[in-house]
């Protein structure tokens, strides 16, 4: 057996303890030459400095990542739009009085901008209905809110017509400073909105109203009850059906109502998306212009969704239909040669009807004569929003006035068109087409120069082109744009 001896190891013990030793100096002067010679940062800006460069290093890659999982990165202008249609999507709501909504910005606000025309309320819990004072007491709030329930928010004209409503913290005392108690209660979602404004037009009536309301109340499937604050009866009485068909519940003249009304969920205030129409990207579940419309055939009993012809070839309906919107001379902006209009249109094979819609008319008859056409004319005013009404596949043709008024035609009735699937045409007034050329000399700025005076405001460029002027469209030119409607609808075309 052999063994190792203890004596010759003793050495080598030494050499590894010398070793060791060495490798410690080299150590230390290794740190020594460091601090004298490497950089040194100076100030705390060059170290933020550094983190920064970091921080877009690391921005860097994650962009180019994205760009390569989505391949986005050869199109700029896709990405920005894209980075822009998130940012809408991720904002948090904006408080309707504009201060800081609380919870670090994490909860929605109990009143909230909901669009550039429009604030809402929402609150849940105890709340209680005091319409006599335009006030709603709930118990989860936390302070008092005001808002006027009408969708046109920076217009003061509008809104001097509107009463403003508070939403108060339900009072925990006694006596006088206790909480008014119920005297009628609902399961239903409370909606208080206002038809003042500018209600009695009927543009107004849906883009302010009755289209907001629709877009508040079709979540709720008929579980809301209006509560109508600046009501007006013979303005309802107008529009009940519509209101009938979005609740299961009576509609309420909050403002003359004694009653204590409780519920456990409120709206106050509607939601506007665009003029006259509903925008289906902006809706909970996708619902659009489209089911507005289906809604109002169910409300006035509207048999065509679409404009397509009796299958019977003999039947009259085989004949398109169409509606010249009339208008008084003395309120501007009529047809000076209706008749002569009316018959051009019925040398084509149109069967002619002549409607005048005013706050007299029948909402549900002249809304069944409108459904019944196929093409509808008239010069822009509130009659064109009798659109509403026509069949999908239809044609609206919107004369405008001379005076430069393309940007308000396309603003209130070419836009809201593709939202109805109807399709539009559009004739432009000439200066020989207008009885402003029998008002004024041939070298007047209103005839010269008509973006003179719309420089001078709304009330100069709305007095001069739409209360002072009438048309007289000429037959050619109109006769090829009736040709142009015949040729976008369906009927005489071989089934």
């Amino acid at each position: 057996m052999k063994t190792r001896s203890s004596a010759r190891g003793e050495p080598r013990r030494l050499g590894n303890a010398a070793l060791l030793v060495l490798m410690l100096c080299s150590v230390v002067a290794l740190s020594l030459i460091r601090g004298r010679f490497a950089p040194i940062v100076t100030s705390a800006g060059d170290a933020i400095k550094s983190e920064d460069d970091a921080a877009a290093a690391a921005v860097a890659v994650s962009k180019v990542a994205v760009n390569v999982d989505t391949g986005d990165g050869g199109d700029d202008a896709a990405a920005e739009a894209a980075a822009e249609e998130k940012q809408e999507e991720e904002v948090q709501p904006k408080p309707a009085d504009g201060s800081d909504s609380g919870g670090g910005g994490a909860a929605k606000p109990v009143c909230y901008e909901t669009s550039r025309r429009s604030d809402t309320c929402e609150a849940a819990g105890d709340v209680r209905v005091v319409g006599s004072t335009q006030t709603v007491y709930v118990d989860s709030l936390d302070r008092e809110w005001k808002t006027k329930p009408y969708c046109r928010k920076h217009d003061n004209f509008a809104l001097a017509h509107v009463k403003e409503w508070s939403l108060k913290p339900l009072p925990s005392g006694s006596g006088s400073g206790a909480a008014p108690q119920c005297t009628v209660n609902s399961s239903a979602t409370a909606f208080v909105l206002s038809t003042g404004g500018f209600t009695g037009n009927p543009f107004h009536d849906y883009t302010d109203v009755l289209i907001p309301a629709f877009i508040t109340a079709h979540p709720l499937r008929g579980e809301v009850q209006f509560l109508v604050s600046s009501y007006k009866s013979w303005w309802m009485n107008r529009y009940i059906q519509i209101f009938q068909q979005m609740s299961r519940h009576e509609v309420v003249d909050i403002d003359a109502d004694d009653e204590v009304r409780c519920y456990r969920s409120v709206v106050v205030g509607p939601t506007f998306h665009r003029e006259l129409g509903v925008d289906a990207s902006k809706s909970p579940s996708g619902y659009s212009t489209a089911d507005f419309r289906k809604m109002l055939r169910d409300a006035f009993g509207l048999e065509r969704a679409t404009a397509t012809p009796s299958g019977d070839r003999w039947d009259i309906r085989r004949r398109p239909r169409l509606l010249i919107i009339s208008r008084r001379p003395s309120r501007g902006r009529a047809f000076m040669n209706e008749r002569a209009m009316a018959d051009m249109a019925a040398s084509l094979g149109f069967d002619v009807r002549i409607g005048e819609p005013d706050t007299s008319t029948d909402t549900s008859k002249f809304a069944r004569l409108v459904n019944s056409c196929d093409v509808m004319v008239g010069v822009h005013g509130a009659g064109l929003t009798n659109m509403v009404f026509l069949p999908a596949g239809a044609v609206v043709v919107q004369v405008v006035p001379y005076g430069r008024l393309e940007w308000l035609a396309r603003n209130t009735f070419a836009e809201p068109s593709a939202g109805m699937e109807v399709h539009y045409l559009e004739y432009v007034v000439q200066l020989d087409e207008t009885t402003l050329s029998e008002q004024y000399p041939s070298d007047h700025p209103v005839l010269r120069d008509p973006m003179a005076i719309h420089k001078q405001g709304w009330n100069a460029l709305k007095t001069t082109y739409l209360d002072k002027q009438n048309v007289r469209p000429h037959l050619g030119r109109l006769k090829n744009t009736f040709l142009q409607a015949l040729k976008m609808l369906p009927h005489g075309r071989d089934d």
